[in-house]
């Protein structure tokens, strides 16, 4: 449900959307535990997924708003710890529910936790700022929403259908036709879902670039890893989320740091030198085998989380940062999209690269008991060995190319001003109150713009 991120501050401005976010996301973690059948299932976590569209597309545009633009990158950093920290619970969590309850608890734990969100946003969170109406543009939601659900669709399930199938095809196809439509119907609505005009700013462009290339290359971590710990070295579901944790621990930790460097040295530097370090994890991740002490996992994932976190926070930053006061919901919604495009995108290419090699099947055939004759199923298991660690090798490998990428991206934004963590004058859009955003380019001055500046 990525897509309804985009929507931004344009509804979601108000403590009030907060909570009606978190009672949406609620409610619907509540109905996934219960239904009673798979397409139910899917029908209610669509409804999940538009509570939590509603959070998670202001949020960022909620911090930058509460700080100077000098402490930016703290505060995005400080914010990071929250994430990370319920990342590297939720899989121990999550594998202990599994293990001893049924995959059914692992949305009814969402039932408590969002009724004290719920209450909290009610009561600490007092954001007091005069809304302005804006129109809303029911086709360029339309065809944002048909656009990246049928995109999000295709890198979902283009395995399981076969790249050449005329289905994702189709798919794909649609994704394309609609996203295309949208840029023409933005451009000519009096109020835009999507501002088209901050893609003039170089810098927002690059920390987009960078963050779908970030997430496309990493995420796969958190994809490959527990088929690794569970196929390859038969650890149990609790086990292997545990060993997930090194991971955003470690971001947990860094974040912070990197995003008040950030705001002392700008980020163009911080953000590539993190990719680079998480690229160079990532290698080591795949090189990974069926002998590997736990250390040697662990010590691999806090080399990969650094990486992801001296990136993360600086990128926020920038891309943040890069938006007029007018348009950071829109900014946040960007974010928030391009994170779940390239994590979507990042399970597509990495499981397809993995089941390639065999990696896939041979994994299925280390899960099954073994046979009885302990000589034929000795050679059989190291064959298979070898297999599965060939597409996770390979996998990996494809990744840290993906990360490579990102590096480059990183780069192209050119350098930022130490006061503002962004470049104002490299990205070509002009205020020297915002850094961006000047009459000309139609970004944050219009009335009929995405969000107003009261907003």
């Amino acid at each position: 449900m990525g897509h309804h991120r985009l929507f931004g501050r344009h509804r979601c401005r108000t403590a009030d959307d907060r909570a009606a976010g978190l009672v949406v996301f609620t409610i619907g973690s509540a109905l996934c535990g219960a239904a009673p059948s798979l397409p139910l299932l899917i029908a209610f976590r669509v409804a999940q997924g538009l509570g939590g569209a509603l959070l998670f597309a202001v949020s960022p545009a909620i911090v930058t708003g509460a700080f100077p633009p000098n402490e930016r990158g703290r505060a995005l950093g400080a914010n990071a710890i929250v994430v990370a920290l319920g990342t590297s619970a939720g899989p121990t969590i999550g594998g202990v529910l599994t293990e001893h309850f049924t995959w059914r608890w692992i949305f009814y734990v969402n039932v408590p936790l969002g009724v004290i969100g719920f209450l909290a946003t009610l009561f600490l969170l007092k954001e007091k700022r005069a809304r302005k109406d804006v129109r809303f543009d029911p086709l360029g939601a339309l065809l944002l929403a048909v656009g990246f659900a049928a995109l999000t669709l295709g890198l979902s399930f283009g395995q399981e259908w076969g790249w050449a199938s005329p289905l994702l095809i189709g798919t794909l196809a649609l994704a394309v036709v609609a996203l295309g439509l949208l840029v023409a119907v933005e451009r000519r609505v009096e109020s835009p879902i999507i501002d088209l005009a901050l893609l003039r700013s170089r810098v927002f462009v690059s920390a987009n670039i960078s963050l779908i290339l970030n997430f496309l290359a990493l995420f796969a971590v958190s994809f490959l890893l527990p088929f690794y710990f569970e196929q390859l070295r038969h650890f149990s579901t609790q086990e292997a989320g545990l060993l997930l944790t090194p991971l955003p621990l470690t971001i947990a930790i860094v974040a912070p740091i990197s995003g008040a460097l950030a705001d002392r040295v700008g980020t163009r530097w911080l953000a590539a030198g993190g990719l680079t370090i998480a690229c160079i994890g990532l290698v080591l991740l795949g090189g990974l085998d069926a002998h590997s002490s736990v250390f040697d996992i662990a010590w691999r994932l806090v080399v990969t989380g650094a990486g992801q976190a001296l990136f993360q926070s600086p990128n926020n930053s920038a891309l943040m940062g890069a938006a007029p006061r007018g348009a950071q919901g829109v900014a946040a919604g960007f974010l928030a999209t391009g994170r779940v495009v390239g994590q979507s995108a990042s399970v597509a290419i990495a499981g397809a690269v993995f089941a390639a090699f065999g990696g896939a099947a041979a994994g299925s055939a280390l899960v099954q008991p073994p046979s009885h004759d302990h000589a034929g199923a000795s050679a059989n298991l190291a064959a298979l060995q070898r297999t599965f660690e060939s597409g996770y090798h390979a996998a990996f490998i494809v990744c840290a190319a993906i990360a490579a990428l990102g590096i480059g991206a990183a780069l192209t934004r050119g350098a930022d001003s130490r006061e503002s963590g962004v470049g104002s004058r490299e990205s070509g859009v002009g205020s020297r109150e915002s850094g961006v955003g000047s009459r000309e380019s139609g970004v944050g001055s219009r009335e009929s713009g995405v969000v107003s500046r009261e907003s």
